[in-house]
């Protein structure tokens, strides 16, 4: 698609009536736990420790409303067996979700098929990429990932696209079929740290507004921590869901899964009062 029939989508999503957006103003933020790090911390010797499976539990136990996981195809941390055992833990804590992570064109699309989460996020990374650091060109991308996106969707999944904070990509993102986008926030959390925050909060304003008014919910995740976590919130709001690992185990460490989880949750309330 052209920049000038992107335009045009994204002037005609403006149009669209309130009716759209709705069911999306009403979401309250729920925090997605990414635990590939703990599964990092195990991989590095042969003793089985730390659960990734026990990590799940406590962190669900202390309130986290999800876990995501994302199983790249050189298993260097979640493993295939990994997302077997999360899975069958996730019937357990019903109401909380399941949230697979990666590129449908790699491993992605047989977890999906096979476990059928809650929701499946895919996420341009190559294989061997030590991490996710853009989102989909969606302009570029359509064509291979809206096949995609109908096949999760056929496994009853929901589905959120990657995607960098870009106002005038959200309406493609909505043609393709996708639920969801997860805006990309490691220039969010750059920007939060060296006090110049101000402006790229405005990009992420437009980018979650016109992905709104597209008839998408919003997502974020990438950086995130419990310090830059309810600006991000309040100025972008409603975001649905943030996922969080990183960060996330990194204050683990020192505090302990379930003291973690209730500092993320705690930044959330403090956002919606």
């Amino acid at each position: 698609m052209t920049q000038l029939a992107s335009t045009t989508a994204l002037s005609s999503s403006y149009a669209m009536t309130t009716t759209a957006t709705t069911s999306a103003e009403q979401c309250h933020t729920a925090l997605s736990v990414n635990i590939n790090k703990v599964a990092l911390l195990r991989n590095s010797r042969h003793l089985g420790i730390p659960s990734v499976t026990a990590a799940a539990h406590t962190i669900l136990a202390a309130g986290a409303q999800g876990i995501t996981i994302h199983p790249r195809p050189d298993e260097r941390h979640i493993r295939a067996k990994d997302v077997h055992e999360l899975a069958a833990l996730m019937k357990d804590w019903p109401g909380r979700e399941l949230n697979i992570e990666g590129n449908p064109t790699h491993n992605l699309l047989q977890f999906v098929e096979t476990y059928r989460p809650d929701q499946c996020t895919f996420v341009p990374d190559q294989e061997g990429q030590l991490t996710s650091d853009h989102g989909w060109c969606l302009d570029h991308d359509a064509k291979v990932l809206a096949p995609l996106i109908e096949r999760a969707k056929r496994c009853g999944s929901r589905v959120s696209l990657f995607v960098d904070p870009l106002p005038l990509e959200m309406p493609l993102a909505a043609q393709m079929g996708a639920d969801r986008v997860e805006l990309y926030t490691e220039p969010y959390a750059k920007a939060f740290a060296q006090g110049e925050k101000d402006v790229v909060l405005r990009q992420y304003q437009q980018a979650a507004l016109s992905a709104r008014q597209a008839g998408l919910r919003v997502n974020a995740g990438h950086d995130l921590n419990h310090l830059n976590l309810s600006l991000f919130l309040r100025q972008c709001a409603p975001v649905c869901e943030v996922s969080i690992g990183h960060a996330f185990v990194a204050h683990a460490l020192e505090v302990g899964y379930a003291a973690a989880a209730r500092a993320y949750l705690d930044a959330i309330v403090q956002a919606h009062q």
